[in-house]
């Protein structure tokens, strides 16, 4: 089984609440790292992208630049995000069973945002768990495609992905696990 699942076809907000679904289910037996994206939360802006939040500590990196009331337009803040994929390098780095990275996006597509936290789990073989918009499609093939499969937004099978590539340092269902057992914030 191939190390990267991708979910795709739906939209953002319904991949995110898809993987803190996931989360909550796995976390008790595994070691997860990463980050999900979390809404700003603010009215009257054009502009969806809000904060990456870590699942390791809860912390929270901003990646948007609040453009004020009314804004059409949606600028991204790339620093919050570079900090992000720091965090989850030093995650992966002291051990973990899963990453799962919110989406490799425009960010990514042009090697930052989440791409060095991508790469520092291909290379230290923990699988991972992401998703990329068709608009991203071939960025993506270009980066990791070979070493992924593309997944609907269906539960039962990226638990069934999970359930193949999990590896054998990750406890069996309902043991908890210490450091990576963090609330996230929601």
């Amino acid at each position: 089984m191939k190390q990267i699942a991708v979910v795709q076809g739906a939209p953002s907000a319904e991949v995110q609440t898809l993987f803190r679904s996931l989360i909550g289910r796995w976390r008790p037996s595994a070691r997860l790292a990463g980050v999900i994206a979390e809404d700003h939360g603010l009215p009257d802006r054009a502009c969806t992208a809000g904060y990456l939040v870590s699942l390791t500590n809860g912390e929270r990196f901003q990646i948007f630049q609040d453009l004020g009331p009314g804004s059409k337009k949606c600028q991204l803040a790339g620093a919050g995000a570079l900090a992000a994929a720091a965090s989850v390098r030093r995650d992966v780095a002291a051990g973990c069973d899963l990453v799962v990275l919110s989406k490799f996006g425009a960010l990514e597509k042009n090697g930052g945002g989440l791409r060095d936290a991508f790469t520092a789990a291909i290379e230290a073989g923990v699988p991972i768990l992401t998703s990329v918009s068709p608009v991203y499609g071939a960025a993506w093939e270009s980066f990791a495609a070979p070493l992924s499969v593309t997944m609907p937004l269906d539960p039962e099978r990226i638990d069934a992905w999970w359930q193949s590539v999990r590896p054998a340092t990750a406890g069996p269902a309902g043991e908890a696990s210490s450091h990576f057992n963090h609330s996230l914030n929601q």
